[in-house]
C-alpha cells in the first residue's frame, strides 16, 4: 500500500483545524486552513492520469446526457405526429398562439429557463450527485403524464413541469463533470459527454420515423417516441450508485473528511490502473467560501455573466432554430411528412460527430476559437440550405449545420463552467444558461412567424444574424481557459 500523499494530510489537517476553531460544516464562512485544504483537494485530482475509473465517470454522467437530449430534442420530430393527430397546428394564429407546435416549443423552454435561472441554486446548496438524481425523476413523470394528453393545454402545461426538471439537470450534469475530471481533459471529457448525448439525436429522429406516422396498440406514434425516453430515464437511477458527491463541491462547503474520503478511493483505483505511484499534487490554491448571487456581478465574473448572458441569447437562435424545425422546414419546401423524417434520420446521424471530433481537438484548441469558427461555418452552411433543393445538397448542408452546431455545444459548455468558481458554478452556469431558454421560448414563435411570412430563407437570414453576434461576443469579451486549473481561471 503506497504511503498517504502529502496533500491529503494537508485536506485532513485543514479539516482539523476548521473543528478545533469551532467552524460548523455549514458556516457561511471558511478558516484559511480549511480553504487551503480545499484547494489541496483540487491539486490532488487535477495530478490524476486519465484512466478508466476517470473516464467511466464521465460516462456515467454522459448517459445521464443521454436521456436529457432524448427528452429536450424530441420536439422538432414529433411536432408532424402532433399536427396529424389534430392536438396542434403547424402554424400558429397571431404571434403568441397556444395551439400551434411553436406553443409547444415555447412551453418546453419556459419549463428550462426557471428550472435553470431559479432552481440552478440547488445543485450549490444540496449537492451535485442528489440533485443529478431528483431532477431526472422529475421530468421523467412529467413525460409520462403528458403522453397521454389530449388537449393542446394539457400537452403543453406537462411540457413546461417537464422543462423544469430538464433545466436543472442540464445545469447540474455540466458543473457535475467539470469538477469530477482533471484539468488537462476538460475538454474532451464534454466531448465525450456529447458523443454519448447526442447519440441520442439519431435514436429519436429514428424512432419518429418509424412510429410517428403510425398507430400502435391504439397509441399515435408520438406517444410512443414519449414514453420510450420517459422509461429509458429510469436506468439513471441504477447509474447514481457508481458515482461520487463532487470532492471539490464537498471541500468547497467545508466537508474535509468526506472531500477526503472519496479523493482516496478514486486515487486508489487511479493507482491501480497507473500502475506506479501518482505525480505529486502541484501547490494548492485556497478556495474561495461559499458565494451568492451578488458574486457575480464582481470583477473577474461580471464581464463573463455579461458575456455567456449575450452568448446564450444569441446561440438558441443558430441551434434550436435549425434542430427543432429540420422537418418543418423541410415540409415547408413540399417534402412529404414520412420523407421529411427520413431525411431528417440522416442528418441526425451526424448529432454525434462532432463531439467525437472533440475527443481529437477537444483541448488542443482554445475553446472561445473553436466557437468563434465553427459559429461561421453555420452561417455559411445556413444561407447555402435556404437555396439547396437537391435531396443530396439539402442533406451534405444539413450535416455540417449539425456538426457546427454539435461542435458549438461540447465547447461552450464546457466554457461556461469553467468561468466561475466552485462557491457559485452552478448557480452562476444556471444564471446565464438560462437566457439561451427565455430566448427560445420567443424563438420559437419568432421563426414561426418568420418562416410563414419569409420561407425557408427568412430562417437563416434571422439566424445568422444571431450567429453573428455569438462570434463578437465571444471573440471580443472571451478570456482564455485551456489546460488552466478551475481554481486559477477564478482568480
Amino acid at each position: 500500500m503506497a504511503p498517504p500523499d502529502h496533500a491529503a494530510s494537508v485536506a485532513r489537517s485543514g479539516g482539523n483545524a476548521a473543528r478545533t476553531t469551532g467552524a460548523s460544516t455549514h458556516s457561511a464562512t471558511m478558516t484559511d486552513a480549511a480553504a487551503l485544504g480545499a484547494g489541496s483537494i483540487s491539486a490532488r485530482l487535477d495530478r490524476l492520469p486519465a484512466t478508466r475509473s476517470i473516464w467511466k465517470l464521465v460516462v456515467l454522467l454522459s448517459l445521464g446526457f443521454f436521456f436529457e437530449l432524448y427528452d429536450l430534442l424530441y420536439s422538432g420530430y414529433v411536432a408532424p405526429g402532433l399536427v396529424k393527430s389534430g392536438i396542434l397546428t403547424a402554424t400558429t394564429h397571431g404571434l403568441f398562439g397556444s395551439t400551434g407546435v411553436a406553443s409547444f416549443i415555447a412551453a418546453l423552454f419556459s419549463g428550462l429557463f426557471i428550472g435553470t435561472i431559479a432552481c440552478g441554486f440547488l445543485a450549490d446548496r444540496f449537492g451535485r450527485r442528489a440533485v443529478f438524481t431528483y431532477s431526472l425523476l422529475w421530468y421523467t413523470a412529467a413525460n409520462v403524464v403528458m403522453a397521454f394528453q389530449e388537449t393542446a393545454t394539457g400537452l403543453n402545461f406537462w411540457r413546461f413541469v417537464a422543462g423544469v426538471g430538464i433545466g436543472v439537470e442540464l445545469v447540474t450534469i455540466g458543473t457535475y463533470i467539470s469538477e469530477l475530471v482533471p484539468k488537462q481533459i476538460r475538454g474532451r471529457a464534454f466531448a465525450c459527454e456529447q458523443a454519448v448525448g447526442f447519440t441520442a439525436v439519431p435514436v429519436v429522429a429514428f424512432l419518429s420515423y418509424l412510429l410517428v406516422p403510425r398507430t400502435l396498440f391504439g397509441l399515435d406514434g408520438w406517444r410512443w417516441v414519449v414514453l420510450i425516453g420517459a422509461h429509458g430515464a429510469l436506468f439513471v437511477w441504477w447509474i447514481r450508485r457508481a458515482l461520487p458527491e463532487s470532492p471539490r463541491w464537498l471541500a468547497q462547503q467545508g466537508r474535509l473528511d468526506d472531500a477526503d474520503r472519496v479523493m482516496c478511493e478514486l486515487e486508489a483505483k487511479v493507482r491501480r490502473e497507473y500502475g506506479r505511484e501518482l505525480p505529486p499534487p502541484a501547490a494548492p490554491v485556497p478556495v474561495a467560501p461559499r458565494g451568492s448571487f451578488r458574486d457575480m456581478w464582481v470583477p473577474p465574473y461580471r464581464s463573463r455573466t455579461l458575456m455567456m448572458t449575450i452568448f446564450n441569447i444569441f446561440q438558441t437562435v443558430g441551434f434550436y432554430g435549425f434542430a427543432n424545425w429540420v422537418p418543418t422546414l423541410l415540409i415547408k419546401q413540399g417534402i412529404t411528412i414520412t420523407t421529411s423524417l427520413m431525411y431528417s434520420s440522416v442528418i441526425a446521424l451526424a448529432a454525434p460527430i462532432g463531439p467525437i471530433i472533440g475527443l481529437f481537438i477537444g483541448d488542443r484548441f482554445e475553446r472561445k476559437t473553436v466557437i468563434v469558427v465553427m459559429a461561421g461555418v453555420n452561417v455559411v452552411c445556413g444561407l447555402w440550405f435556404s437555396q439547396a433543393s437537391g435531396a443530396v445538397l439539402l442533406v451534405s448542408l444539413g450535416v455540417c449545420l449539425t456538426l457546427a452546431g454539435n461542435i458549438i455545444s461540447y465547447s461552450y459548455h464546457a466554457y461556461q463552467t469553467e468561468l466561475f468558481p466552485t462557491s457559485i458554478r452552478a448557480r452562476a452556469v444556471g444564471f446565464v444558461y438560462s437566457w439561451s431558454r427565455f430566448s427560445a421560448i420567443f424563438t420559437a414563435f419568432m421563426i414561426a412567424a418568420v418562416l410563414r411570412n419569409f420561407g425557408t430563407t427568412g430562417v437563416f437570414v434571422f439566424i445568422a444574424g444571431a450567429m453573428m453576434i455569438v462570434m463578437l461576443a465571444i471573440g471580443l469579451m472571451g478570456p482564455r481557459t485551456k489546460g488552466l486549473e478551475l481554481e486559477r481561471i477564478s482568480k
